[in-house]
């Protein structure tokens, strides 16, 4: 006699981490010539970054830990980053979540389909 199981997923997520999934990508610009993607070098992002809409707003400090503020979540998002390719990627402390930053031309960031411009 073989006894069936059946799995239940049970996975809890927190506000970090539903935060990433309600933002998910965004489609990109259209086709066309690709531009090159810019160097990173950390004094290029170090300072206070904020979309265009005020709703998310990234400050990364010299040290290389991060804060940062998304309209409408109580609890800030906060952590380490560190320089990864072409991008920065944000490790937040609390929730284990790891975001890539994007780093654009034109002195712009992207992150989660949000653009953010130097505050």
């Amino acid at each position: 006699m073989q006894s069936s199981t059946t799995r239940v997923d049970t996975t809890v997520l927190d506000a970090a981490a539903m935060l990433a999934i309600a933002m998910g990508s965004t489609p990109g610009p259209a086709p066309g010539p690709v531009p090159q993607r810019p160097r990173v070098v950390a004094d290029a992002v170090v300072g206070t970054w904020r979309s265009r809409d005020g709703a998310i707003k990234l400050h990364l400090r010299t040290d290389g830990t991060y804060a940062g503020e998304v309209a409408g979540r109580r609890k800030r998002p906060s952590g380490t980053y560190r320089i990864d390719g072409d991008a920065v990627m944000l490790h937040d402390a609390a929730s284990g979540l790891h975001t890539p930053v994007t780093v654009r031309q034109h002195g712009e960031l992207e992150m989660a389909g949000h653009r953010l411009l130097p505050a």
